[in-house]
């Protein structure tokens, strides 16, 4: 394991705090996703099945991006140390998403306190997969939240785990992962086979991620003085009612530490998906809501990298006295 790592995720999250993504910067999701633009219109004509070539596409994507993540940082180690250091943070910093999530929630929470509902609903059509043009007030509030609550784990949580545990080409190759789900993971028709090992390949990789997110993020409303003990009964009853095997997760978290009802019936493209509720109507559903959930995410966000790195520093600590 890199020695510099604990400092590599540290340096790294605090830049992504502090400028977010430029966009003037080449982004590696966005060459990601160019790649798997290419790699659908390929395999799409060398596979007779859609299914099949969509196990194609989410092995060369992820695989690929492993690779060539791993031999760039090896590239620049043999040009120097502090290059190699420099490559491995700034890897890390493209792999996670915090200031730009929270810039976006900022962004729907800012229009409706100032009742431009239209504003809005752009807003809030730029982060959300569901319909925004007939959405009202609290409708606009509640899809903000469980977006911001869903992305802790996906923008945040996920990639930090990933990157303790196996550095920076590993957080990358998680950023692979997710941007595949977003891009052909859909179950709508012209991506239901070929998005299929894409779909269940996110849910596997954001399994354990969304389970340290139950841990958390309750911790964390406590420290923001919002309901734990609503938060730890929600996720226990309701965790599981999403359609997704983890992003009920945070939801239930974010809901029951607020008080609120989340999920329930949305519009994908005119097709109504009938969800389960989250949570329970104890408290008005307001702006306000935007940001504490901010709030909560940010300080989850701060209590992972700093157990995240404690652990890292312990294991070095052991291993370096053990071989002594």
């Amino acid at each position: 394991m890199n020695d510099y790592l604990a400092l590599q995720i540290g340096i790294a999250f605090i830049l992504d705090i502090l400028i977010g993504d430029p966009r003037w910067l080449p982004h590696p999701v966005r060459i990601i996703g160019k790649c798997v633009e290419l790699l659908e219109k390929v395999l799409r004509g060398a596979f007779a099945s859609e299914r099949l070539a969509g196990v194609f596409l989410a092995g060369i994507t992820v695989s690929g991006t492993y690779l060539l993540t791993y031999e760039i940082i090896n590239m620049f180690s043999h040009v120097g140390k502090i290059w190699e250091f420099a490559i491995s943070t700034i890897i890390i910093f493209f792999s996670l998403s915090i200031r730009d999530l929270f810039k976006e929630a900022k962004g729907v929470m800012n229009e409706l306190e100032s009742g431009n509902i239209g504003q809005a609903r752009e807003r809030l059509s730029q982060i959300v997969g569901r319909d925004t043009h007939n959405l009202n007030k609290q409708q606009i509030t509640k899809a903000c939240v469980e977006t911001t609550a869903e992305n802790s784990v996906d923008g945040i949580i996920a990639p930090l785990f990933f990157a303790f545990i196996g550095g920076p080409a590993l957080a990358m190759a998680y950023k692979a992962i997710n941007t595949l789900d977003s891009m052909v993971g859909y179950k709508y028709r012209k991506y239901l086979n070929l998005g299929w090992a894409s779909a269940k390949l996110d849910d596997i990789a954001n399994y354990i991620p969304a389970r340290i997110a139950a841990i958390i993020l309750p911790m964390s409303s406590y420290m923001c003085g919002a309901d734990f003990l609503n938060s730890i009964k929600i996720l226990r009853r309701d965790r599981r009612k999403h359609p997704s095997p983890n992003s009920g997760i945070p939801e239930a978290a974010i809901a029951g530490a607020l008080g609120i009802k989340l999920g329930g019936p949305s519009t994908y493209k005119g097709v109504i998906s009938n969800k389960p509720f989250i949570g329970g109507q104890t408290n008005e559903i307001v702006p306000d809501n935007i940001r504490h959930t901010i709030r909560i995410v940010f300080v989850a966000a701060v209590l992972l990298v700093a157990c995240g790195i404690t652990i890292l520093l312990i294991d070095n600590y052991l291993a370096t006295n053990l071989h002594k």
